[in-house]
C-alpha cells in the first residue's frame, strides 16, 4: 500500500523504552509526524530510573551495560546526542586479531584451571564457524555433549550467558546462546568493550524525546493507549478514553501489554496464541547504601554466588553520589529464587555475599537499601521460542510492532530492542512510500568504541 501524502503522515508510537524511542526518533529525523505515548511518567521503559519512595533516592530499575557489538544501539545514542561523557571498561583485548584477542587475558585468568580453560576453548572453536540451528536442545546439554566441566559451566558460561540472557541455561536456546558468545567474544576487538551508563537511566532517555520534539513530534506522558481500531484509511486509537486518529501505529510495548489491547476479533487470535506462548524471566536489582568507602573497583563479577554482578554506583555517576560513603548495586538476572523472598530476606543475602567478597564492608554500616523486581523483565529466550516472535508487519496494514521480544535475530537486549524499532520504522516509511529513508539495523563490524551515556 503506497498512497499520495498531501500533507506528513502522522504516526503513532505506542511505548516510551528504547523500543518506541528508537522507532520515533528514526521516523522523526526521517520527516515524519510523531506521536509517542507513554503510561507512566516517564521514558525508557525497562531502562528508567525513578525516586525510589522509602530511600528518597533516584535509582535505576536495573543497571544496563552495552558492548561494542550493539552496533545498532550506539548509532541510536549517536542519533539522539549522548554518545559522549560516558565510561568504558575494556574486558581485556589484546593486540591480537579476532578471535584471538581475548586469549592473553583469558590465559592469565585465576579462577579456571587449565582444563577448564582447554575445554572453553574447544567450545568456542566448536561456536566459531557458523550459527548453530535450533533443534530444542539447551545450551546445558550442548556444554555438556562438548565436554565443559563444572567449573567451566559455572565460572564461565553462566557467568556471561545468565546475565546476558537473563535465563538459566538449561533454558537458553543453543542459537542465542551462540550469538552471545560469537558477538561479544569473537568477531573483533572492540565488540567486548563495556559501556557503563553515568547518568541516571531516565535523564539519559529523556534526550531521545527532546529529540523527537524538536523535530515537530510530541511526546505524552501519562497517557494509556486501551485498545485500537484498525481501519482502511486510518487507525483509532482509544488513550485515556478519548479516540483519536493515525495514518500509522508502531506498539513498542511489552508482549503482555499488546495482548491486553488487542480487539476483540477472530483475526486477531493468531496473533494473541503466539503472545501468550511467551515466557518471562525477572531480574532483581539491590540497591545498598553504606557510610564508607567499600571497595575502589567500579563493578566487578561475583562468582558461584546469588549475586551476580556489583556495580559501584558512587564511582560510575560522576560527582552525584557522595565521596564519603559507598552506593552499590548488584543484580541478580533469572531471578527466579527471589521472586517469593522478602525485602529484608534478599538484602541479609546481598549482604552476606557481597561481604565475603569485599572485606571493608564488614565495618560499613548499611544506612538505607531498596529492591526492585522486575518479574517479567524479559521474554525467555528458551529453545523453539523464534516461532513465537513476530515481525514487524501485522495482518492490519498500517499497524506495527516492535520491542525486543518481535523477531529481531538478537535476545531481549538494548540492541535487540533498537534494532527492532529500526525494524519498524522501515517498514512504517516503505509503506508510507518514503523508500529513501535510512535506518541502521546491520551487523557492522565496529570500528573503535566510543565514550557512551552523556
Amino acid at each position: 500500500m503506497t498512497e499520495p501524502w498531501t500533507q506528513t503522515p502522522h504516526v503513532a508510537v505506542v511505548g516510551g523504552g528504547l523500543a518506541g524511542l528508537a522507532a520515533g526518533s528514526a521516523l522523526a529525523d526521517s520527516g515524519f509526524r510523531v506521536t509517542l505515548f507513554e503510561r507512566r511518567a516517564y521514558l525508557g521503559g525497562r531502562a528508567s530510573s525513578y525516586q525510589h519512595p522509602a530511600t528518597g533516592e533516584v535509582v535505576d530499575n536495573c543497571q544496563h551495560v552495552l558492548l561494542g557489538c550493539c552496533t545498532n544501539l550506539i548509532e541510536f545514542y549517536r542519533r539522539v546526542g549522548v554518545e559522549d561523557g560516558g565510561r568504558a571498561s575494556v574486558i581485556g583485548p589484546s593486540s591480537l586479531p579476532a578471535p584471538l584477542h581475548t586469549a592473553p587475558a583469558f590465559l592469565r585468568a585465576h579462577c579456571l584451571n587449565l582444563t577448564d580453560k582447554l575445554s572453553i576453548a574447544a567450545a568456542m572453536a566448536a561456536l566459531a564457524p557458523a550459527m548453530p540451528r535450533d533443534t530444542g536442545e539447551s545450551f546445558l546439554k550442548w556444554l555438556h555433549r562438548h565436554g565443559q566441566t563444572d567449573r567451566a559451566i559455572e565460572r564461565f558460561w553462566k557467568t556471561v550467558l545468565v546475565s546476558a540472557l537473563n535465563e538459566d541455561i538449561d533454558r537458553v536456546s543453543v542459537p542465542y546462546a551462540a550469538q552471545v558468545m560469537r558477538e561479544s567474544f569473537l568477531k573483533s576487538r572492540a565488540a567486548g568493550r563495556m559501556g557503563v551508563p553515568t547518568v541516571p537511566l531516565t535523564e539519559l532517555y529523556g534526550t531521545a524525546g527532546d529529540h523527537i520534539c524538536s523535530r515537530g513530534g510530541e511526546v505524552r506522558l501519562r497517557s494509556s493507549v486501551e485498545s485500537f481500531r484498525a481501519e482502511f484509511a486510518a487507525v483509532k486509537l482509544a488513550v485515556s478514553g478519548a479516540e483519536e486518529s493515525f495514518d500509522f501505529v508502531v506498539f513498542a510495548v511489552p508482549f503482555d501489554v499488546l495482548a491486553r489491547v488487542l480487539p476483540e476479533t477472530t483475526a486477531a487470535d493468531p496473533l494473541r496464541q503466539a503472545l501468550d506462548a511467551l515466557e518471562t524471566s525477572p531480574i532483581t536489582g539491590i540497591h545498598l547504601w553504606f557510610d564508607r568507602q567499600i571497595t575502589d573497583l567500579k563493578h566487578a563479577v561475583l562468582l558461584d554466588r546469588t549475586i551476580q554482578w556489583m556495580f559501584h554506583k558512587s564511582m560510575l555517576l560522576d560527582s552525584r553520589a557522595p565521596r564519603n560513603g559507598s552506593y552499590v548495586e548488584l543484580v541478580v538476572s533469572s531471578s527466579k529464587l527471589l521472586v517469593e523472598k522478602s525485602r529484608q530476606e534478599i538484602v541479609d543475602l546481598a549482604l552476606s555475599e557481597l561481604r565475603e567478597f569485599l572485606p571493608e564492608a564488614h565495618q560499613a554500616k548499611l544506612l538505607k537499601s531498596a529492591v526492585i523486581k522486575e518479574i517479567h523483565a524479559t521474554y525467555s529466550p528458551k529453545p523453539g521460542v523464534d516461532v513465537f516472535r513476530q515481525q514487524p508487519e501485522t495482518i492490519w496494514p498500517r499497524v506495527f510492532l516492535a520491542g525486543d521480544w518481535t523477531a529481531t535475530g538478537w535476545p531481549a537486549t538494548m540492541e535487540g530492542a533498537v534494532r527492532s524499532g529500526y525494524l519498524a520504522a522501515q517498514c512504517v516509511a516503505r509503506v508510507a512510500g518514503l523508500r529513501d529513508a535510512a535506518f541502521l539495523v546491520a551487523d557492522l563490524p565496529p570500528t573503535g568504541f566510543m565514550r557512551l551515556f552523556g
